[in-house]
């Protein structure tokens, strides 16, 4: 089947048509796209890496992988944002650091466990790219119906604190690569442009593959700054900061979604808003079978990434 890349980058208010190409790639075979797994009790947690992988508990950490070279670090680390131990996996010694999101409810193993780390091995290997993949606290946040509205929100902040207080000084100390991208894909999509979004002086770029970045029906009505302020949607029309708007003219923003994608509609909203704010940035749209689903994300990571 043919994949249609549609490209398109605002500068200084104007669209401009960058490239349109059709590649000619296979079909997606695999039909699930989120994987809602689970979360165990933090007590059966710390072990489960060591379950997947085999390893005893003492020996976990930094080590290459049985097929490349590539350097594979797996931490539990206590994170005193969220008042719990945080796992996740770091893959490459240099690069581009790339902190990737997983979906909604996802673990930090969804880019290992669904081919994206394989998929950019060479890239990895080389140097050229670090991925950094987070566990996910959305089932405390977002998706809690047990709740209320407003303490969701004051959990999904706990989670950024998390990445900009913790995460981030951990890359800079493992990786002098001035640059720092998120990532994600769906509702992973939704915290990378937000986490970018809010803090151009960390991330300089973002790539979301198949995002949802209005988030209004997980707050029943209920609505305050704070909620304001983490809904990309929302801000980012009446956003007038010099300060902002001259770093989103210095960063890399890349929004990939396809026809058949059901978040289709929120990608091109988000490309309006930008395009009317004079955010540069670009807009593709694959025309693939399931489209949000991990066989076209793989794709789309080694074309955009």
């Amino acid at each position: 089947m043919k994949i249609l890349v549609k490209s398109r980058r605002c500068v200084q208010k104007k669209w401009q048509p960058r490239l349109l190409q059709y590649q000619q790639l296979g079909d997606s075979s695999i039909a699930c796209s989120e994987p809602q797994t689970q979360r165990r009790p933090l007590s059966q947690q710390g072990s489960l890496l060591q379950q997947r992988v085999g390893l005893p508990p003492d020996q976990t950490g930094e080590f290459a992988t049985e097929r490349t070279n590539m350097v594979r670090e797996y931490r539990n680390d206590y994170s005193s944002s969220l008042g719990r131990e945080m796992e996740l996996l770091i893959f490459g010694h240099a690069g581009l650091p790339v902190v990737v999101f997983p979906t909604s409810c996802g673990h930090f193993f969804e880019f290992e466990d669904r081919g994206v780390v394989d998929a950019l091995a060479p890239r990895i290997d080389a140097g050229q790219l670090q991925l950094i993949c987070l566990d996910s606290v959305d089932m405390e946040s977002w998706y809690n119906q047990d709740i209320p509205p407003r303490e969701r929100i004051a959990r999904h902040m706990q989670y950024e604190d998390y990445v900009l207080s913790e995460i981030v000084p951990l890359v800079r100390g493992k990786n002098p690569d001035p640059r720092l991208t998120a990532l994600g894909c769906s509702f992973g999509g939704y915290h990378a442009v937000n986490i970018a979004l809010r803090h151009p002086d960390v991330f300089t770029g973002l790539l979301s593959l198949s995002g949802a970045f209005d988030l209004s029906s997980f707050l029943r009505g209920y609505y305050d700054q704070d909620c304001y302020y983490h809904l990309p949607t929302h801000y980012l029309p009446n956003l007038t900061d010099p300060w902002f708007l001259d770093r989103y003219r210095r960063s890399n923003y890349v929004l990939a979604t396809g026809w058949d994608d059901h978040c289709l509609v929120q990608n091109q909203n988000l490309d309006w808003i930008m395009s009317k704010a004079g955010i540069p940035h670009e807009l593709h749209i694959w025309d693939s079978q399931n489209s949000h689903d991990w066989p076209t994300w793989q794709r789309m990571v080694q074309e955009y990434l």
